[in-house]
């Protein structure tokens, strides 16, 4: 009988782990990461513990001795530079736009079959689309045949209205298709109405869920938990929590009395995205600066716990995050969404068997 191929795997730019969970719920072992921010390490360590975690600079790493050849390689460089949101940094002179040199580098020096490039829907635009066409030539003179598509993640069991770019590459000659959106879509409702009921500034490390008709989501996200965990609300302000009070599901901070928003010079300013409660029917708007932006919670009058977010992210209850309050909402809210991450993998491990048998 054929052995099974071990499937071994490089995340660069990991960030807390959302790939890595998404890439070991279809049997991926992720041998090694790499990532700067070391309270992203911290959360990665405490729930990837057989994996080895890099804190360095990207380009301070060499990995090429002890982790060439793996099956796959995935990550991707930080996005400022790339985001439609940061008209500021939208240029070539952006350090971090410079960081997808590294990534290629590491593609050059390991020899993965497959990769996954991961990054903003704004780097198909980026100085007119020419990024884009440089990653693939780039791939192309190391042999890797590259197929990209905008996803959005909702189309993929995420609660979530969150689109991301993906360049997946091989070595093999295999055509890459991206998996099918699936059909059932998950709300907010759907993916946190089980949680406890929690108030401003509230901040409980265990509590019970709520005696609520589960559904598939939830039982996934639960897995063998038998508490929700890090219950975590930042602490606004009482003219804040009152803001909060005059906006419906679905409503942004434009429902807000005039009288009640003269601390802003110009309200013509303010982004969409702030004070947007969640509407319950849908899925979420992005969950990035989700406690900057305060996006609030579709019933409550307040913002989103660290458990309600991570939630909306599609990460496992069991996932802990690490760092204070604020560092683990920025994780949440860098991250890929697990189950999105694993529909790309389980996709890659369908066609690599398929090539296998013929």
């Amino acid at each position: 009988m054929k052995n099974k191929k071990k499937l071994t795997a490089v995340d660069i730019f990991s960030g807390a782990g959302g790939m890595s969970v998404g890439a070991t719920m279809v049997g991926i072992e992720v041998s090694v990461a790499v990532e700067y921010d070391k309270h992203a390490v911290a959360s990665f360590k405490a729930n990837h513990p057989k994996t080895e975690v890099i804190e360095k600079d990207i380009r301070e790493v060499k990995l090429q001795e002890k982790y060439k050849n793996p099956f796959i390689l995935f990550g991707g460089p930080p996005c400022q530079g790339f985001s439609t949101s940061n008209t500021k940094t939208r240029n070539s002179d952006n350090k971090n736009n410079s960081l997808f040199h590294e990534y290629i580098r590491q593609i050059k020096d390991l020899t993965p079959e497959w990769f996954v490039f991961e990054n903003v829907e704004g780097i198909t635009t980026f100085e007119k689309g020419t990024v884009v066409k440089r990653l693939e030539k780039e791939f192309k003179k190391l042999g890797y045949d590259t197929t990209w598509d905008v996803l959005k993640a909702s189309d993929y069991g995420v609660p979530q209205n969150r689109h991301r770019f993906f360049m997946i590459g091989n070595r093999m000659g295999t055509k890459f298709t991206f998996p099918e959106k699936q059909d059932t879509i998950v709300t907010v409702k759907d993916a946190i109405k089980d949680l406890p009921k929690l108030q401003n500034g509230d901040s409980h490390e265990f509590l019970n869920y709520r005696k609520v008709k589960t559904n598939s989501y939830i039982d996934l996200m639960r897995g063998k938990s038998t508490k929700s965990l890090q219950n975590y609300v930042s602490r606004n302000r009482d003219y804040v929590v009152e803001r909060y009070s005059y906006i419906k599901p679905g409503q942004n901070w434009k429902a807000i009395p005039a009288e009640l928003m003269t601390n802003y010079k110009d309200t013509a300013n303010c982004h969409s995205g702030i004070y947007r409660r969640l509407d319950p029917k849908s899925p979420s708007v992005v969950i990035a600066n989700y406690r900057k932006n305060m996006l609030i919670h579709p019933f409550e009058d307040r913002g989103l716990s660290v458990r309600e977010a991570a939630r909306i992210q599609s990460f496992p209850d069991e996932f802990i995050f690490k760092g204070n309050l604020t560092f683990q909402q920025q994780q949440i809210g860098n991250a890929v969404p697990p189950l999105l991450a694993k529909a790309i993998f389980q996709q890659i491990i369908n066609l690599a068997n398929k090539d296998e048998r013929q």
